[in-house]
């Protein structure tokens, strides 16, 4: 399988967490890619229409996108125990999962806005109302902490992936003070491999 790669995406990242927790890396080619709002790459595109990472092409040439359908496809090449089968286990990760996501591509909305908008068309309501949306899951985030616990599945390898790109793109956000049950968690959280291991790094 070839994934197409990007160090600092957040949607790639849950992808290689899953690859690393499943222990598949022996069967991940990895494709580094330059993905772009706006400057969109052929290549990538013949794979993705949408010209996103991730892209997954598999051993037989057809290809998934998007993190969920990938990680979840990786779930049931591997172990399966990435994503539970089914009872409340399962509706609690995927709810967290969509959440963490949401996070994310607002957050994503306000990275764009400020670094790939020209200046004079940028709009700081905008960024304002990204950014509220980004609190509301932090302060839900917060309550459920203490429920969270050392599980490891979709949900809060998710959540994972959101709280890194917050501390790698908006350090001065400074989400912490205000929730010390999340940063505990989080700080527990960090230390595990697969997470180590995935941290985002900037573009070159």
């Amino acid at each position: 399988m070839q994934l197409f790669d990007s160090t600092s995406s957040p949607f790639v990242r849950k992808v290689n967490i899953v690859v690393h927790e499943l222990d598949l890396e022996s069967r991940v080619e990895r494709l580094a890619q330059d993905a772009h709002p706006v400057r969109r790459d052929g290549n990538l595109v013949r794979f993705n229409p949408l010209g996103q990472v991730p892209a997954l092409i598999l051993d037989d040439g057809s290809v998934l996108s998007d993190s969920r359908v990938i990680c979840e496809y990786l779930d049931r090449l591997g172990e399966g125990r990435i994503f539970p089968r089914e009872g409340p286990a399962r509706w609690e990760a995927l709810t967290w999962q969509s959440l963490a996501d949401g996070l994310l591509d607002a957050a994503v909305l306000m990275r764009y806005e400020a670094n790939a908008r020209p200046a004079q068309y940028r709009w700081e309501g905008w960024e304002a109302a990204q950014w509220a949306k980004v609190e509301s899951v932090l302060q839900s985030l917060e309550r459920a902490a203490p429920s969270l616990g050392e599980r490891l599945d979709i949900g809060t390898l998710s959540v994972a992936c959101a709280l890194g790109y917050l501390d790698f793109r908006f350090p001065e956000r400074a989400w912490r003070p205000q929730r010390s049950a999340l940063a505990e968690w989080f700080a527990r959280m960090s230390t595990h491999p697969s997470i180590q291991a995935t941290r985002p790094r900037p573009r070159n």
